[in-house]
């Protein structure tokens, strides 16, 4: 998978032109650790540098629960305080695809994440690219939808992870349908901008979860799928990975025993779509 050369000068002069976002970047929402599914608060050390003002930085969305929620009765009541299905491989797997993002690209990126709600006033206008793990069992109100939505249609954009199987697929279709009830979900051409910003992902494959590398799959998830939802000029708004574990891929990076390939292709896919967003 050949790096692109074309586009890469232009990255840092383009950042985030060409969205109708409101942005203020001088007035960014604090940064505020949170505990994690995975990881108590403070088990991941911050880095020195973790206050310093950037171009880029990965926006985690926060979101309730939904019926589905593999971690209730294990979990924070008040999903708004962290140790909730939102936080699943957080901080590592962010902290992580940051310093990737740093070591590949020119892209200025910030060294930690940021957690939004969309329930906080207009803090995720400042975020154009926002990140959402396991989204299969989430629980977005109608209010989060519209805003959802919103942010969608002026520019941002919006990568969709961690999700498995029949059931899933159906508690997220449901959810996008409130998102979007005019506009389908579909599958993205391998021909699309997004598969080729910067690296040619045209040989792509299920990236399996840490946990799930004996069976390959997790539930009847077996064929990974690569699908969107574009806007009225052919702009990709939303990446879904369906039946992949990107998240992981991030996480577990530096783990020996989580199999190279699937952290080569996981960063490769992330850093495209950082990419196409900056510059679509």
């Amino acid at each position: 998978m050949p790096i692109r050369k074309a586009g890469w000068i232009a990255v840092s002069i383009f950042a985030f032109f060409g969205t109708a976002l409101a942005v203020d970047h001088n007035l960014p929402h604090a940064f505020r650790e949170y505990p994690g599914i995975e990881y108590r608060l403070g088990s991941i050390p911050l880095p020195p540098d973790y206050q310093e003002r950037t171009e880029w930085v990965f926006a985690r969305l926060m979101y309730p629960p939904g019926w589905n929620n593999g971690y209730a009765g294990r979990d924070n009541p008040d999903w708004t305080e962290g140790t909730s299905l939102w936080s699943q491989d957080f901080p590592r797997a962010d902290r992580h695809f940051a310093e990737a993002v740093r070591r590949l690209t020119r892209i200025h990126v910030r060294s930690v994440e940021q957690c939004v709600n969309l329930d906080d006033g207009n803090q995720v206008y400042n975020w154009p690219w926002l990140y959402a793990v396991q989204v299969g069992e989430w629980g977005i109100t109608d209010a989060e939808a519209a805003k959802l939505r919103d942010y969608l249609l002026r520019g941002g954009f919006f990568m969709a992870d961690d999700f498995h199987g029949t059931v899933e697929w159906q508690v997220f279709q449901e959810s996008m349908k409130r998102v979007f009830p005019d506009r389908p979900i579909v599958d993205i051409p391998d021909s699309d901008a997004a598969f080729h910003t910067v690296y040619d992902l045209d040989d792509r494959y299920q990236i399996v979860g840490h946990d799930h590398l004996r069976e390959g799959h997790k539930y009847d998830g077996y064929v990974a799928r690569w699908r969107g939802i574009y806007d009225d000029k052919g702009r990709l708004m939303v990446a879904i990975s369906f039946n992949s574990d990107i998240g992981d891929s991030w996480e577990w990076a530096d783990s020996p025993e989580y199999p190279e390939k699937y952290s080569a292709l996981g960063v490769r896919v992330g850093i495209n779509y950082i990419v196409y967003a900056m510059t679509h």
